[in-house]
Protein backbone atom coordinates (compact mmCIF):
# COMPACT_ATOMS: atom_id res chain seq x y z
CA UNK A 1 0.00 0.00 0.00
CA UNK A 2 0.87 3.66 -0.64
CA UNK A 3 1.26 6.29 2.26
CA UNK A 4 -2.18 7.17 1.86
CA UNK A 5 -3.16 4.11 2.37
CA UNK A 6 -1.50 3.35 5.17
CA UNK A 7 -2.77 6.39 6.80
CA UNK A 8 -6.46 5.83 5.50
CA UNK A 9 -6.23 2.48 7.33
CA UNK A 10 -4.46 2.96 10.46
CA UNK A 11 -6.41 6.17 11.28
CA UNK A 12 -2.68 8.31 11.10
CA UNK A 13 -2.28 11.08 9.63
CA UNK A 14 0.72 11.03 6.52
CA UNK A 15 2.82 13.79 8.61
CA UNK A 16 2.69 11.39 11.65
CA UNK A 17 3.66 8.52 9.97
CA UNK A 18 6.56 10.36 8.20
CA UNK A 19 7.53 11.85 11.69
CA UNK A 20 7.94 8.34 12.71
CA UNK A 21 10.18 7.31 9.91
CA UNK A 22 12.15 9.83 10.61
CA UNK A 23 12.34 8.93 13.97
CA UNK A 24 12.98 4.82 13.40
CA UNK A 25 9.46 4.00 15.05
CA UNK A 26 8.73 2.66 11.39
CA UNK A 27 10.91 1.08 9.83
CA UNK A 28 11.03 2.39 5.92
CA UNK A 29 9.26 1.06 3.00
CA UNK A 30 9.88 -0.59 -0.24
CA UNK A 31 11.03 2.31 -2.20
CA UNK A 32 9.54 2.26 -5.75
CA UNK A 33 11.07 5.25 -6.92
CA UNK A 34 13.06 8.65 -5.53
CA UNK A 35 9.54 10.23 -3.99
CA UNK A 36 7.34 6.56 -3.85
CA UNK A 37 7.78 3.96 -0.97
CA UNK A 38 5.60 0.86 -0.36
CA UNK A 39 3.95 -0.22 2.93
CA UNK A 40 2.34 -3.87 4.03
CA UNK A 41 0.67 -5.09 6.60
CA UNK A 42 3.74 -5.33 9.02
CA UNK A 43 3.99 -1.29 8.80
CA UNK A 44 0.33 -0.93 9.63
CA UNK A 45 0.91 -3.39 12.46
CA UNK A 46 3.95 -1.48 13.88
CA UNK A 47 2.00 1.76 13.70
CA UNK A 48 -0.98 0.46 15.14
CA UNK A 49 1.45 -0.86 18.49
CA UNK A 50 3.31 2.70 18.22
CA UNK A 51 -0.02 4.21 18.62
CA UNK A 52 -1.19 2.73 21.50
CA UNK A 53 2.25 2.92 23.51
CA UNK A 54 2.26 6.72 22.78
CA UNK A 55 -1.47 7.57 22.89
CA UNK A 56 -2.78 4.96 25.37
CA UNK A 57 0.85 4.28 26.86
CA UNK A 58 2.07 7.62 27.28
CA UNK A 59 5.29 7.08 26.67
CA UNK A 60 7.86 9.17 25.22
CA UNK A 61 9.15 8.60 21.69
CA UNK A 62 12.42 8.15 22.93
CA UNK A 63 11.17 5.27 24.88
CA UNK A 64 9.45 3.86 22.38
CA UNK A 65 12.39 3.56 20.06
CA UNK A 66 14.27 1.64 23.12
CA UNK A 67 11.38 -0.18 23.13
CA UNK A 68 11.41 -1.60 19.82
CA UNK A 69 15.03 -2.15 19.39
CA UNK A 70 14.81 -4.82 21.88
CA UNK A 71 11.72 -5.91 19.76
CA UNK A 72 13.00 -6.29 16.51
CA UNK A 73 16.87 -7.70 18.56
CA UNK A 74 16.46 -11.45 16.16
CA UNK A 75 19.59 -12.23 17.99
CA UNK A 76 18.23 -12.62 21.38
CA UNK A 77 16.21 -15.53 22.60
CA UNK A 78 12.48 -14.82 23.05
CA UNK A 79 12.81 -14.45 26.94
CA UNK A 80 15.49 -12.10 26.74
CA UNK A 81 13.84 -10.15 23.70
CA UNK A 82 10.43 -9.88 25.58
CA UNK A 83 12.03 -9.31 28.85
CA UNK A 84 14.42 -6.28 27.50
CA UNK A 85 11.79 -5.00 25.61
CA UNK A 86 9.40 -4.79 28.90
CA UNK A 87 11.98 -3.61 30.68
CA UNK A 88 12.71 -0.41 28.70
CA UNK A 89 9.02 0.65 30.06
CA UNK A 90 8.96 2.76 32.48
CA UNK A 91 9.56 1.99 35.66
CA UNK A 92 9.63 2.61 39.46
CA UNK A 93 12.70 4.67 41.01
CA UNK A 94 15.86 2.08 42.48
CA UNK A 95 15.09 1.29 45.98
CA UNK A 96 16.91 2.59 48.16
CA UNK A 97 19.62 -0.52 49.39
CA UNK A 98 20.71 1.24 52.35
CA UNK A 99 17.44 1.29 54.16
CA UNK A 100 16.54 -1.54 56.93
CA UNK A 101 12.40 -1.84 55.48
CA UNK A 102 14.19 -2.21 51.75
CA UNK A 103 16.49 -4.90 52.70
CA UNK A 104 13.65 -6.90 54.84
CA UNK A 105 11.51 -6.70 51.83
CA UNK A 106 14.65 -7.84 49.58
CA UNK A 107 14.28 -11.19 51.74
CA UNK A 108 11.09 -11.29 51.96
CA UNK A 109 10.36 -11.35 48.38
CA UNK A 110 13.09 -13.98 48.21
CA UNK A 111 11.93 -16.20 50.61
CA UNK A 112 8.28 -15.26 48.06
CA UNK A 113 9.52 -17.12 45.39
CA UNK A 114 11.42 -19.84 46.66
CA UNK A 115 8.35 -20.44 48.31
CA UNK A 116 6.73 -20.61 45.13
CA UNK A 117 9.31 -22.49 42.96
CA UNK A 118 10.20 -19.76 40.51
CA UNK A 119 13.68 -20.38 40.18
CA UNK A 120 13.67 -18.47 36.62
CA UNK A 121 12.52 -15.53 38.50
CA UNK A 122 15.02 -15.48 41.42
CA UNK A 123 17.93 -15.50 38.70
CA UNK A 124 16.71 -12.47 37.11
CA UNK A 125 16.74 -10.52 40.59
CA UNK A 126 19.45 -8.46 39.55
CA UNK A 127 17.85 -7.13 36.62
CA UNK A 128 14.68 -7.51 36.76
CA UNK A 129 12.24 -3.98 37.25
CA UNK A 130 9.45 -6.12 38.28
CA UNK A 131 11.15 -7.63 41.53
CA UNK A 132 12.99 -4.04 42.12
CA UNK A 133 8.72 -3.07 41.83
CA UNK A 134 7.64 -5.59 44.63
CA UNK A 135 10.37 -5.09 46.84
CA UNK A 136 9.49 -1.13 46.69
CA UNK A 137 6.44 -2.27 47.44
CA UNK A 138 6.93 -4.46 50.07
CA UNK A 139 9.19 -1.65 51.80
CA UNK A 140 6.65 0.88 51.69
CA UNK A 141 3.91 -1.61 53.27
CA UNK A 142 6.48 -2.66 55.88
CA UNK A 143 7.32 1.50 56.88
CA UNK A 144 3.26 2.26 57.07
CA UNK A 145 3.17 -0.44 59.74
CA UNK A 146 1.09 -2.85 57.84
CA UNK A 147 2.37 -6.74 57.19
CA UNK A 148 0.96 -8.69 54.64
CA UNK A 149 2.65 -11.77 55.32
CA UNK A 150 3.67 -14.21 53.41
CA UNK A 151 0.63 -16.56 52.49
CA UNK A 152 -1.43 -12.93 51.32
CA UNK A 153 1.26 -12.15 49.18
CA UNK A 154 1.94 -16.05 47.74
CA UNK A 155 -1.95 -15.69 47.26
CA UNK A 156 -1.14 -12.52 45.13
CA UNK A 157 1.27 -14.36 43.70
CA UNK A 158 -0.44 -17.33 42.66
CA UNK A 159 -2.99 -15.44 41.03
CA UNK A 160 -1.06 -13.47 39.04
CA UNK A 161 0.74 -16.64 37.64
CA UNK A 162 -2.29 -17.10 36.21
CA UNK A 163 -2.86 -14.06 34.52
CA UNK A 164 0.59 -14.80 33.38
CA UNK A 165 -0.28 -18.16 31.70
CA UNK A 166 -3.27 -16.60 29.95
CA UNK A 167 -0.85 -13.44 28.43
CA UNK A 168 1.56 -16.17 27.05
CA UNK A 169 -1.59 -17.99 25.98
CA UNK A 170 -2.64 -15.07 23.89
CA UNK A 171 0.75 -14.45 22.67
CA UNK A 172 0.91 -18.13 21.40
CA UNK A 173 -1.66 -17.47 18.89
CA UNK A 174 0.22 -15.29 16.61
CA UNK A 175 2.47 -16.76 14.03
CA UNK A 176 5.69 -15.04 14.09
CA UNK A 177 8.04 -14.12 16.61
CA UNK A 178 8.15 -10.21 16.03
CA UNK A 179 4.20 -9.87 16.49
CA UNK A 180 4.35 -12.50 19.63
CA UNK A 181 7.10 -10.12 20.95
CA UNK A 182 4.79 -7.12 19.82
CA UNK A 183 1.39 -8.86 21.32
CA UNK A 184 3.56 -8.79 24.51
CA UNK A 185 4.48 -5.43 24.80
CA UNK A 186 0.99 -4.29 23.96
CA UNK A 187 -0.21 -6.29 26.37
CA UNK A 188 2.01 -4.71 29.06
CA UNK A 189 1.34 -1.10 27.94
CA UNK A 190 -3.05 -2.00 27.19
CA UNK A 191 -3.59 -4.97 29.82
CA UNK A 192 -2.26 -3.98 32.88
CA UNK A 193 -4.66 -0.51 33.11
CA UNK A 194 -7.58 -3.01 32.05
CA UNK A 195 -6.67 -5.45 34.63
CA UNK A 196 -6.35 -2.50 37.30
CA UNK A 197 -10.21 -1.62 36.11
CA UNK A 198 -11.37 -4.96 36.21
CA UNK A 199 -9.95 -5.26 40.29
CA UNK A 200 -11.59 -1.96 40.89
CA UNK A 201 -14.72 -3.07 39.61
CA UNK A 202 -14.14 -6.49 41.07
CA UNK A 203 -13.58 -4.59 44.83
CA UNK A 204 -17.02 -2.12 44.14
CA UNK A 205 -19.05 -5.42 43.67
CA UNK A 206 -17.92 -7.12 46.49
CA UNK A 207 -17.88 -4.38 48.96
CA UNK A 208 -21.78 -3.69 47.89
CA UNK A 209 -22.19 -7.52 48.61
CA UNK A 210 -20.84 -7.48 51.86
CA UNK A 211 -21.25 -4.04 53.11
CA UNK A 212 -24.59 -2.70 50.71
CA UNK A 213 -24.82 0.85 49.53
CA UNK A 214 -25.55 2.66 52.97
Amino acid sequence: MRLAELSRRSGVSTATIKYYLREGLLPPGRQINPTTAEYDDGHLRRLRLVRAMIQVGGLPVATVREVLRNVDDESLGRTIRLGAALWALPQVPEPDEDDAFVRAAHREVDDLLDRLGWSNAKLLTTISPAYRSLVVAVAAFRRLGYDWGHELLASYAKLMHEVAKLDLDFVETHPTEAEKVETAVLGSVLTEPMLQALRRLAQEEESARRYGFE
